[in-house]
């Protein structure tokens, strides 16, 4: 019997054995695969490029929030309007959570019944015609004189603050995004310095520079028309701390007459457009965002020096 026993263990040894050949390669490619594949994930995490191509990034109170470059636009936009109202940077964040609620920051033409737009404003409710409501700027300026009404919405609880605005049927949605809010608020108003940075592709054509000065005027009318803000034309050779590959000859350079909030909110605001806009390179206070820049690096602004320092430089795509 034990003769036979080690017989069939002798048997079966040797079948376990030739088990474990056959299963040997094939999990061995499958690790190599996987690894491959780990690695592959960590790199495009890490280094920004493909995965994140198309995002921006807004980074604080221990964390950080990635939007798609049409989401930061139109954020970029609700932020700019609080900016040239001369509200509080808490103005700008109860408008990003709510309209990061209400429509995901995209300008929607649907909703909920007869709602619409960034902040899904019902013209049945007072808030504008179907067309205003559908123009950003109306939309968001309508939120704000909403806001403005709410004694305490500069020190309220976000969401509480959101709520007696909008009068939603979910008045604890808007707590969700308040954190993100408060990021791109405080990035986009200026608070938070050299904040805002985005992942983008090469911009493939040429763009003008008065594309970005006829934006300026229109997301900040006031500050504009007020002199609080002004802009022109210089060579970019002495106004940009360094030339990128394939910028224009002439950059756009935004005065803000010294003061430094809205130069970084208007520096932010120039970054958070880059897609629109055809934007390489913005500068201001020796540091530098440039679209080209890839890896670790492209994280946050790098250091620059020479240019104009003390107004924002902004380059777009050129010959």
């Amino acid at each position: 019997m034990a003769v036979r026993g080690g017989r069939r263990s002798g048997r079966g040894d040797r079948g376990r054995g030739s088990f474990a050949r056959h299963l040997t390669v094939p999990l061995v490619m499958v690790l190599l695969f996987a690894g491959i594949a780990g690695g592959s994930y960590v790199a495009l995490q890490r280094y920004g490029s493909p995965a994140h191509e198309g995002t921006c990034l807004a980074t604080g109170l221990g964390t950080s929030h990635r939007y798609s470059t049409d989401r930061a636009a139109n954020a970029a936009l609700i932020s700019a309007t609080a900016v040239d109202r001369q509200l509080p940077a808490r103005a700008a964040s109860i408008a990003l959570a709510t309209a990061f609620q209400e429509s995901r920051l995209q300008n929607i033409d649907y909703g909920d019944r007869d709602s619409l737009g960034l902040f899904q404003q019902r013209p049945s409710q007072g808030w504008g015609s179907e067309e205003q409501i559908m123009d950003p700027l109306y939309s968001t300026n309508a939120f704000y004189d909403a806001l403005e009404e709410i004694p305490d919405y500069a020190s309220g609880d976000i969401n509480d603050i959101a709520q007696r605005v909008q009068r939603s049927g979910h008045p604890e949605a808007y707590r969700d995004h308040e954190t993100e809010g408060r990021l791109y608020a405080s990035a986009l108003t200026g608070q938070s310095g050299a904040n805002l940075v985005c992942t983008l592709g090469a911009v493939g054509a040429t763009v003008s520079p008065e594309q970005v000065r006829e934006q300026l005027a229109r997301q900040f009318p006031r500050s504009v028309e007020s002199g609080r803000i002004s802009s022109g034309l210089a060579a970019a050779s002495s106004a940009a701390p360094q030339l990128p590959d394939g910028a224009g000859a002439t950059a756009v350079v935004i005065d803000t007459g010294g003061d430094e909030g809205l130069g970084w909110a208007l520096a932010n605001w120039a970054v958070a457009r880059a897609a629109d806009d055809g934007v390489l390179q913005v500068s201001y206070q020796g540091r530098v965002w440039d679209r080209a820049v890839t890896g670790e690096e492209a994280a946050s602004w790098a250091a620059a020096e020479g240019g104009d320092p003390d107004r924002v430089v902004v380059l777009v795509s050129g010959r």
